[in-house]
């Protein structure tokens, strides 16, 4: 009788509310959706749905798939649910009936059994095929190699066969049917685990100390695409980030040529290379022609041909670049950046020499 009269008590006002509450959930996923999908006019936040690569194409599909399943599900076990609620509901000539009850059903159990077992095969499939896909993917002779460092907090990137090493922005060519020269990374970490991530050209790829992984992109469009470690690296972790730029085939092969300049030689600022010769900044920084040979920074042999300091965590002009050097806790909080002590005369000649690796 306590079951009756609890039952009794469900009125309108309560199933009014809960899908109502329902709805609204199932409204905001569909907003997520929409911003997720939202061109980068509309959304500057990177997207796997905006893909530019093919093992970004393959996920966005496969993306696509897995979304598509999932949402027929919910929209079936919805329906179902709302038309319970509503059809079942208690009423008040229900007080001395209790509804029809159904003990070991075998087709409702095997429904319940194979049906979920059959979607879990088809989806695990689907994602079998795309990780085999990317990861076994064929190299082929005319490819770009590069190395892929990852500290605490900047990257490196070594390319090997061209001898040329720069941080935190990559330059690759694009890649099209015509002349496919799609770009292979070795990706190393030189501490803690990292996590090599551009959402518009290629999925996460996990950088593990002593330990090889690799990964590929191959653009097919020129332009700036932004990615980041997507894995907790240290407290600067949502400040490294990187930059990779897809070059057509001759802007990239200047590109190249440019890396591979000696530092630039500018006699006016001696004094602020004197500066860089002679104090910490060389155990750490390399510039090429100098006695500095540092690994445990960036090099900075072309550091002014790179849009940003600090891996992305500010824009590279010399103001940026002087409170940087003085104060690196104003722009990267905890970085292993050191402040140099420097007076500011011999700051502003560290600067104006620095200006000049191009």
């Amino acid at each position: 009788m306590r079951i009756v009269e609890t039952m009794q008590k469900a009125d309108w006002p309560t199933i009014i509310s809960r899908v109502v509450g329902v709805a609204l959930l199932f409204a905001g996923v569909l907003l997520a959706a929409g911003l997720c999908t939202a061109t980068p006019q509309d959304n500057s936040v990177p997207s796997i749905f905006d893909s530019h690569s093919t093992p970004a194409d393959s996920i966005r599909h496969l993306s696509f798939f897995v979304l598509g399943v999932t949402g027929l599900i919910f929209l079936v076990v919805f329906s179902l649910l709302s038309y319970v609620v509503v059809k079942f509901r208690s009423r008040a000539a229900d007080t001395v009936r209790e509804p029809a009850q159904v003990y070991g059903s075998t087709q409702i159990e095997l429904a319940w059994t194979i049906i979920p077992v059959l979607i879990v095969v088809v989806l695990f499939l689907a994602t079998a095929r795309v990780i085999h896909a990317i990861q076994d993917a064929p190299k082929p002779a005319e490819a770009v190699e590069v190395t892929a460092i990852g500290h605490q907090f900047w990257w490196e990137f070594r390319y090997p066969g061209l001898g040329v090493v720069t941080a935190n922005e990559l330059h690759v060519p694009v890649s099209d049917s015509s002349h496919p020269t799609p770009t292979f990374l070795r990706l190393l970490s030189a501490d803690t685990d990292h996590s090599f991530w551009i959402p518009q050209l290629a999925g996460k790829t996990d950088l593990i100390p002593n330990r090889v992984n690799e990964t590929w992109l191959d653009p097919h469009e020129t332009g700036l695409f932004l990615g980041q470690c997507a894995q907790y690296c240290g407290t600067q972790h949502a400040k490294m980030l990187l930059r990779v730029y897809a070059d057509g085939p001759e802007d990239f092969k200047v590109w190249i040529r440019g890396q591979q300049h000696p530092a630039n030689q500018d006699e006016r600022e001696a004094a602020g290379r004197r500066v860089f010769e002679t104090t910490a900044c060389l155990n750490c920084h390399a510039v090429g022609g100098t006695n500095g040979t540092g690994r445990f920074g960036p090099d900075l042999t072309h550091l002014m041909s790179r849009h940003t300091l600090a891996s992305g965590a500010a824009e590279n002009t010399p103001e940026n670049l002087r409170l940087w050097i003085e104060n690196p806790d104003a722009i990267k909080p905890g970085s292993l950046m050191p402040a140099m002590k420097l007076s500011d005369a011999d700051l502003d000649a560290l600067v104006r020499y620095l200006e000049t690796l191009r």
